[in-house]
């Protein structure tokens, strides 16, 4: 969608101030915990574009709250599994002694939208240090909960999600469904019968780049919606639903969710083919 047609499809004038508005309506307040998962182009015509959206979350939650984002890099990663696009294999191992290591100030997201670009680039966002997975997060707590990110515990409970999963934190999806809600993954590595895929990525050990190989657990966002869907059901006291921009957005208890997605996952087991 181009910029003209999303300022002709932007039914009121946005701000920064009346997306402040709106987060308190949605019950966003000063010193709250939120992990946040968005599409800009789903809020209509923003003034000030993402910046506006950073600034106005980080005016509501205020110094005494903590914004969490996910940031993850996954072209930093074992390349004979990209499918989107995939690569020539005769290129695999010459990506593997090529990409540049992991650096948390300068190593791109991708997919993660532009809101979360935009928050990696505040100077007081803090990054933690998991090649592929990363989370980043500003705040009280920022410093806390990103500085244990263990290499093969990317959504598990030694990782940020672990940090952060009885500290009160509430999910925000704006404009994106439960497909992109990360908090599931730690649901996931909450079961005791799981899989795990070999991967690899680029880091600095001891000051030099290194390509390093470790195992991660298997994950599936595809039955999220499905998930999220039951849970609503069941927990409706859990989450509420309104507008942030034009965009519908939720606002989900994580820990209700995660406890919730553990037992609904187990129930639901994938089918074997």
């Amino acid at each position: 969608m181009s910029e003209f047609d999303l300022v002709q499809e932007t039914t009121s004038f946005q701000s920064v101030e009346t997306l402040k508005q709106q987060l308190q309506t949605l019950g966003i307040q000063a010193g709250d915990a939120i992990m946040v998962h968005s599409s800009i182009k789903s809020m209509g015509w923003i003034a000030g574009g993402a910046k506006a959206v950073i600034d106005a979350l980080m005016e509501i939650i205020t110094e005494e709250g903590t914004i969490i984002m996910p940031a993850q890099s996954a072209e930093n990663s074992e390349p004979s599994y990209w499918m989107l696009p995939p690569v020539p294999k005769e290129w695999h191992a010459a990506i593997r002694e090529h990409t540049p290591a992991y650096d948390p100030h300068l190593t791109p997201l991708r997919g993660m939208g532009k809101i979360a670009e935009c928050f990696h680039r505040h100077p007081k966002t803090i990054r933690s240090y998991h090649p592929v997975h990363s989370f980043m997060a500003w705040g009280k707590h920022a410093e806390q909960w990103m500085m244990e990110h263990p290499l093969e515990d990317s959504f598990g409970m030694t990782s940020p999600l672990g940090a952060f999963l009885n500290e009160n934190v509430k999910i925000v999806l704006i404009g994106v469904g439960y497909d992109s809600c990360t908090a599931l993954h730690l649901s996931e590595n909450l079961l005791e019968k799981k899989t795990y895929t070999n991967q690899g990525a680029a880091m600095l050990v001891d000051g030099q780049r290194q390509w390093i190989e470790y195992q991660t657990v298997d994950v599936d966002s595809d039955r999220f919606p499905d998930l999220g869907e039951a849970f609503e059901k069941v927990h409706p006291e859990a989450f509420h639903v309104g507008k942030l921009g034009q965009a519908d957005c939720r606002i989900i208890q994580m820990k209700p969710l995660v406890d919730f997605g553990a037992k609904w996952l187990k129930e639901n087991p994938v089918e074997e083919d």
